[in-house]
């Protein structure tokens, strides 16, 4: 199970982290010799999602097109990382069931910390009123309920989030352990 592709799943607060980890993570899995794509919310609402808006109906809408490309992929051998808020369980199970080799991550961060970090300026839009339905604002975030690993970026700093990352997935399967990799 080793080389199979899956799918790492970040979901979180706007914010939280899941952007940041997914580029690290994509490098490294790289450097081991892994074909990874990274499908990242920002760019996926841009280009595959085009359109959507963000009622609950489009949300779940841009969670099954990202899970569809990630079934793909996955069953082609990728490793393939999503960072989308996802906010709602049932499109997150929902996803996990599409593509089977799935790994649910949640990069939790309290909101306080999310609105500090604010590099995209969201937030600030928020506040001032221009910016509707703003996941963990005014719009639900559901916090999984089992998910393979809870990453705190508040709490731990990006290296220790990564490794707790790479040590998840090799007690999965999904990952051969460094020392064994590098012998072969």
């Amino acid at each position: 199970m080793a080389n199979a592709g899956f799918t790492i799943w970040f979901t979180g607060l706007s914010g939280a982290g899941k952007s940041t980890l997914s580029e690290i993570i994509e490098q490294r899995l790289r450097a081991r010799g892994r074909n990874v794509e990274v499908l990242d919310g920002d760019v996926v609402r841009t280009h595959l999602s085009k359109g959507l808006g963000f009622s609950k109906e489009d949300r779940d809408t841009n969670i099954k097109r990202i899970a569809f490309v990630c079934g793909l992929l996955t069953r082609n051998g990728v490793v393939c990382i999503s960072a989308a808020i996802s906010p709602y369980r049932e499109a997150r199970e929902w996803a996990r069931q599409e593509i089977g080799n799935f790994v649910e991550i949640y990069v939790k961060c309290p909101l306080d910390v999310c609105r500090q970090r604010d590099v995209k300026g969201l937030y600030k839009l928020v506040d001032e009123g221009k910016v509707k339905n703003f996941t963990g604002v005014d719009d639900p975030y559901e916090e999984p309920e089992n998910p393979e690993l809870v990453i705190e970026t508040d709490k731990e700093s990006i290296e220790e989030s990564v490794a707790r990352i790479f040590a998840r997935l090799e007690e999965l399967g999904y990952l051969e352990p460094v020392e064994v990799a590098s012998r072969v």
